[in-house]
């Protein structure tokens, strides 16, 4: 497929207040594109917008909720023209726990965001991306080809994410729009913050990989991932790329990675705690 100038576009970003969404909307603005920032918080949303460069609009949604992503979606067709890029990215994170001892409302709402969100705004979307020959990107993350021990339903998320961006590149082909699934392994957000640095069991989770795997990047390194990505019309945006060999090397690496947690006594003395949070506080991140 041909490249994608995004110059003049008008390109939607879910959760782009901050973190990786607005790292990508400013990659976005800088290339000349008209973004509108979706967010939960309306004076989040409008802030944000007014710190990019060029004309940025800010609206008030929540993605686990299809008629306000229809809402953005006549707003911007209203006001703009049309919508040609969005990007999926809103999100949110539980406190790790194992499914047994997790919040059934935290397990809900982060399938229902960071799922049912995505398709709820690539759903309200996809009729103008298909007629402008636009472009979708999807956020997964390296749970989707990770073991979601300590994290279920967000991994369950994210590879149902992988799925659905997948399967929107090929459909989308006839006519001649086109999308990307992002992969980000360990981005330095306020999400990751709350859910990995401040909890002492998911932080020592973390620093049982490899030292290579932890390696950090900036939002605004992965929000120009995301709009390289765009222009070239990958199928797959990976950053750090030092995860791209774990992607290819899946059907190998998991059994052989699941085997080990089944049998380290580190990772099963995790477990044990993590299953202790049944009665603990389980508020989500985003």
């Amino acid at each position: 497929m041909s490249s994608f100038d995004v110059a003049g576009k008008v390109a939607v970003v879910t959760g782009g207040a901050r973190g990786i969404g607005f790292g990508t909307a400013q990659a976005l603005a800088r290339r000349g594109a008209v973004l509108v920032i979706v967010d939960l918080d309306q004076g989040a949303a409008e802030s944000a917008a007014a710190r990019l460069s060029g004309n940025a609009l800010g609206l008030a949604a929540d993605v686990a909720d299809r008629g306000a992503m229809q809402r953005v979606v006549a707003i911007v067709t209203e006001q703009l023209g049309g919508v040609d890029i969005v990007v999926a990215n809103a999100g949110v994170a539980s406190r790790s726990a194992t499914v047994r001892a997790m919040n059934g409302e935290a397990f809900d709402r982060v399938l229902a965001v960071n799922l049912g969100g995505v398709y709820n705004t690539v759903i309200t979307a996809v009729p103008q991306i298909a007629t402008r020959r636009g472009h979708i990107v999807v956020t997964s993350s390296v749970y989707a080809f990770l073991n979601g021990m300590g994290a279920a339903p967000y991994a369950m998320a994210k590879a149902g994410v992988e799925q659905l961006g997948r399967a929107l590149r090929v459909e989308l082909v006839p006519h001649g729009a086109g999308a990307s699934v992002a992969y980000f392994g360990f981005i330095d957000t306020e999400m990751v913050h709350q859910a990995i640095d401040s909890d002492p069991l998911a932080d020592r989770m973390q620093k049982a990989a490899p030292k290579l795997l932890r390696k950090r990047l900036s939002p605004a390194q992965a929000g120009e991932a995301v709009a390289r990505g765009i222009e070239k019309r990958a199928p797959r945006i990976i950053a750090p790329k030092r995860w791209a060999a774990f992607s290819v090397l899946r059907g190998i690496v998991n059994p052989l990675l699941d085997y080990y947690m089944l049998k380290d006594d580190r990772t099963q003395a995790i477990v044990r705690e993590l299953d202790a949070r049944g009665d603990q506080e389980q508020s989500l991140t985003a």
